[in-house]
């Protein structure tokens, strides 16, 4: 993990640039912004192994999280632990850490932190997150903690996950644009995309641990939710993908384009 740890700027560079207009969402998000954290929280054996690119071991895994689909934002979606940050909190790490305790009952003795990734904003929920990076040195029991925030909590392995026939991109249209497209991911029955297939694909790449895969496979997002299962109930209207700001631009385009 030392290619991450050295060059944190990577991986957010990496998601800011992906996709071409992201930077141009960001930009709309305004002052309002929330400080928020989330914890990429990774375990497995600390040395490289050999048989794979970035020497990614064969037992590393990652924690997500599957919001509850009673939820007003993001119902369904897959996430890293973590929220806003409280007072008090020991911003980020302190927020990353509480959250995910919150959410999965991770007891934080086992962790180590390696990083604080340099933040960026979620254009749709109006956060600035910054990403915690850990290593899970002596993982514990973890669990659905309040079943009316959380549906489901996994490690799901990072070789799994990485694999070429997990992998493909989802795209959606609102008002004949494209709002939106990015990495996904589908393993042990989780679609993972948006701010949380990004990052994950951002880390690999800055580690070094991608194998090649078909990045033309582009799937409609509304399909790929469909496909990943009756279990699964992510939010598939226009707030998934995109912020009040980004909605509103693409209306005055729109207009704008009648006009001329």
């Amino acid at each position: 993990m030392h290619r991450l740890t050295d060059n944190v700027t990577a991986v957010t560079e990496s998601v800011l640039n992906r996709g071409g207009d992201r930077t141009r969402w960001a930009s709309m998000i305004g002052r309002n912004k929330r400080d928020a954290a989330v914890l990429v929280l990774i375990s497995g054996s600390w040395d490289a192994a050999a048989d794979h690119p970035g020497g990614l071991p064969a037992d590393a895994d990652i924690l997500l999280t599957e919001r509850a689909s009673t939820l007003r934002q993001h119902s369904g979606q897959v996430a890293f632990p973590g929220g806003v940050v409280d007072p008090g909190d020991d911003h980020p790490v302190g927020t990353a850490l509480r959250e995910a305790n919150e959410e999965t009952g991770l007891v934080a003795d086992g962790v180590d932190v390696l990083a604080n990734l340099p933040s960026f904003p979620v254009p749709v929920s109006g956060f600035d997150v910054t990403p915690v990076l850990a290593h899970w040195r002596a993982p514990g029991p973890v669990h659905v903690v309040d079943t009316a925030e959380t549906a489901r909590v996994a490690r799901v392995n990072l070789r799994t996950m990485l694999a070429p026939e997990s992998r493909f991109q989802v795209q959606r249209n609102v008002l004949g644009a494209r709002a939106y497209r990015g990495p996904a991911f589908l393993v042990d029955g989780l679609l993972v995309w948006g701010f949380t297939g990004g990052l994950i694909a951002a880390i690999s790449e800055v580690a070094g641990w991608d194998v090649p895969w078909d990045k033309d496979d582009v799937r409609p997002l509304d399909e790929a939710i469909a496909a990943a299962g009756p279990d699964t109930a992510q939010t598939v209207g226009d707030a998934a993908v995109m912020s009040d700001a980004m909605r509103q631009a693409l209306l005055d385009d729109e207009r704008e384009g009648g006009r001329r």
